[in-house]
C-alpha cells in the first residue's frame, strides 16, 4: 500500500491505548487515526472509513475482540482493505485458533517488543499474515503428533506437493524457507501456496495455518 497506515487501537483500557499510540506514532509513516474501548464501538469506527489496521485485544467488555472480528469480516462493505491484528495477553491455542479462524490477519503478544508490533502493523496493511513465533508454536503443538490412522480431511484435495508445502507453512516457514527445504524456487513455492488456498477456500495464510491444524493432518518430518 501506499501512503501512511492508518490504525485504530482497540482496549478497554485507556493507559494501554496511550502507550500503543505513543509507540505506533514514533514511527514515521503510521498514524492512530481513533481508539476504541470495545469492539461495538470499533465496528462502528471502521465503517466511517479511513482504517486500514484494527489493533484488536481480545478481553473488551460487551463485545469481545473474536466477535467484533468475525463481525466485521461478515460485513465486506466495512471490512474491504482493513486488517486485524490482535494484541492480547492471550496466546493459548484456543484463542489463536478463534481470532485467526473469525478472520484476524495477525496474531502478537502484548509482551512483544515495540519493534515487533510496528512490524506487524507493516506486515498485515500489506495483505499479509502476521504471526507471533510463540502463536505458531502454541499451534504446532496442538497437533505435533500425528493420530495413527488419521481421518481424510480438507488437506486430500491437494496434490501431494502442495500439501507439502501447506504443512511447511503451517510449521511458520515462510516461501524463500520453503524453497530451500524442497529444492525449489520461491515463485514455484509461492504457486503452489496460493493454489492451496483456492483449493481449500483460505482467505489467506492465517486461514491455510488454521485449516491445517484443525484437519489433524500435522505430519511434516
Amino acid at each position: 500500500m501506499t501512503g501512511d497506515v492508518r490504525v485504530l487501537v482497540v482496549d478497554d483500557q485507556a493507559l494501554i491505548r496511550a502507550g500503543l499510540r505513543g509507540v505506533l506514532e514514533s514511527e514515521p509513516g503510521i498514524i492512530v487515526v481513533d481508539e476504541a474501548s470495545d469492539g461495538d464501538a470499533a465496528m462502528r469506527r471502521v465503517r466511517r472509513g479511513g482504517v486500514d489496521v484494527v489493533l484488536m485485544d481480545l478481553r473488551m467488555p460487551r463485545v469481545d475482540g473474536v466477535e467484533a472480528t468475525r463481525r466485521l469480516s461478515a460485513d465486506p462493505g466495512a471490512s474491504r482493505g482493513v486488517a486485524v491484528l490482535v494484541l492480547t495477553t492471550f496466546e493459548t491455542d484456543e484463542h489463536v485458533l478463534s481470532a485467526v479462524a473469525a478472520g484476524a490477519r495477525g496474531y502478537l503478544g502484548k509482551d512483544s517488543a515495540p519493534e515487533s508490533l510496528i512490524d506487524a502493523v507493516r506486515v498485515v496493511a500489506r495483505g499479509e499474515t502476521f504471526l507471533s513465533a510463540r502463536a505458531m508454536t502454541t499451534l504446532a503443538s496442538r497437533t505435533a503428533v500425528a493420530p495413527p490412522e488419521p481421518p481424510r480431511s480438507s488437506l486430500d484435495v491437494l496434490t501431494d506437493r502442495e500439501r507439502e508445502v501447506v504443512l511447511l507453512v503451517a510449521r511458520g516457514l515462510t516461501n524463500e524457507q520453503i524453497a530451500a527445504r524442497l529444492v525449489i524456487s520461491p515463485l514455484t513455492a509461492k504457486t503452489h501456496v496460493n493454489r492451496a488456498m483456492t483449493k481449500l477456500g483460505a482467505r489467506d495464510r492465517a486461514a491455510l495455518v488454521v485449516t491445517v491444524h484443525t484437519s489433524g493432518r500435522f505430519d511434516v518430518p
